[in-house]
């Protein structure tokens, strides 16, 4: 796969599906800087992109600092000459509904599932321009459409999302920077073995839980982080060229049904 040969991406946030993309869109040509606070997790995709000798620069970044985030992007116009596709997946998901959610706790879910993408954008979008045009491709969540109960920083984060996505689909539409979001269901990451541990104890089962969960989706289980990966890979190509201001669930029918049978 050549789609992404000479563009250079940025994906925030290095586990999950930050980290399938990254590779996804390495493995198509890209050069790519990934940015994330996990240690853990950026050492991994280190590996993973120097096993498969990929273009992949892994740097610790806060993307709620204004100033990591700029220096993120002068590093991608240093290191690779310019930026062209930008996938927002830096997430947390805390737990706890309005009275059991501290503000401090609200604001940061904000300032990382959102501000984030302020921020990528704020700094990255000059630079798109500059190319000609991009993508920009923000990971919401089908709990921005419907929730589970006790989640009301997340959802307002991923709601807040689908609303940004179409304000900068339409502002940036004459540069020719596209912006779509993408909204999975349950995803094998580890957000999702959080929500295993949050409902069932710090010694959960993790299988079984997944499972549970992918009982839920009409499909019958959990999607899986390559799967998000590919579809954000097409909705950078040149092949969805005339895609943009739209929200592209991947959710195993999750939310096409009611819950009455």
């Amino acid at each position: 796969m050549t789609e992404f040969t000479g563009k250079v991406a940025m994906v925030t946030g290095t586990t999950g599906i930050g980290a399938a993309s990254a590779l996804r869109l390495a493995r198509g040509g890209a050069s790519v800087l990934a940015l994330g606070i996990d240690e853990g997790g950026n050492a991994d995709l280190a590996s993973m992109a120097e096993a498969e000798a990929l273009s992949v620069v892994v740097r610790r970044v806060d993307v709620t600092h204004p100033d990591g985030v700029r220096g993120a992007v002068e590093l991608a116009i240093e290191r690779f000459g310019g930026l062209d596709i930008v996938v927002n997946s830096a997430a947390i998901h805390p737990y706890g509904d309005s009275v059991e959610t501290s503000p401090e706790t609200f604001a940061r879910c904000l300032a990382v599932n959102v501000g984030s993408i302020h921020l990528t954008a704020h700094f990255g979008v000059p630079e798109i321009r500059k190319r000609g045009g991009g993508a920009i491709i923000n990971i919401s969540s089908v709990q921005g459409f419907n929730c589970q109960s006790g989640v009301t920083a997340y959802v307002a984060s991923k709601g807040a999302i689908h609303a940004m996505t179409r304000a900068m689909a339409i502002d940036h539409a004459p540069d020719r920077i596209r912006v779509v979001s993408v909204s999975p269901g349950s995803v094998r990451t580890p957000i999702l073995e959080l929500a295993a541990r949050t409902f069932d104890g710090a010694d959960a089962d993790i299988d079984a839980a997944f499972a549970r969960f992918g009982a839920a989706h009409p499909l019958g289980r959990i999607g899986e982080p390559e799967e998000v990966a590919d579809l954000v890979a097409f909705l950078a190509s040149d092949k969805a060229l005339f895609i943009s201001g739209s929200d592209h669930r991947i959710d195993g029918a999750l939310t096409a049904g009611i819950g009455i049978r």
